[in-house]
């Protein structure tokens, strides 16, 4: 099947789209000396990147002919299970998702949700200061968890060569 027939038929341009914003928001944090700035592009790759992983879980569902709006692994493995069907994409995606890079991710984008624990956090501000540049401290102390853009990078890298080896066994049924 032809690149273009692949995008048009299973919604491959979101995926391809949400990896490329990765790469976008990598390079602009690369170009930046400015901590906070740096970090809402790493941040923003993040957020690219899983959703790179979501777009890529729907354009399976669409290969698979399922009708998922918003499809997760477990929901394309019930639904294939259902018909008695097995998918190896699935599998390899369930298996890296339990330890590999997209645990990574995962994990990343989490913490990129939500706050990290305060009982993780060193607390160094005196409770008598208001000061904003305490408050940017505690920001990014709060955030050394925080991959940076190198290590992003590998890991768009890595989900893209994974995406390509898929899509290429990936044949009509």
């Amino acid at each position: 099947m032809s690149g273009k027939t692949r995008v048009a038929k299973y919604q491959a341009d979101r995926t391809n789209q949400k990896l490329y914003f990765c790469r976008l928001s990598c390079q602009a944090a690369g170009s930046t000396d400015d901590k906070q700035l740096y970090q809402a592009h790493c941040e923003t790759a993040i957020f690219h990147l899983y959703g790179a992983f979501l777009a890529f879980t729907q354009e399976l569902g669409y290969f698979y002919s399922l009708n998922l709006s918003a499809p997760t692994l477990s929901d394309i493995e019930q639904a294939l299970s259902e018909r008695t069907q097995v998918s190896p994409e699935i599998q390899r995606l369930q298996q890296l998702q339990q330890q590999g890079f997209l645990a990574n991710i995962e994990r990343a984008y989490q913490r990129c949700l939500y706050a990290v624990p305060p009982d993780t956090i060193a607390d160094q501000t005196p409770s008598n200061t208001a000061s904003p540049d305490l408050i940017v401290n505690v920001v990014t102390l709060s955030n050394q968890w925080l991959p940076d853009e190198t290590t992003i990078r590998e890991w768009r890298q890595q989900f893209l060569e994974l995406i390509e080896q898929l899509r290429a066994g990936m044949v009509e049924f």
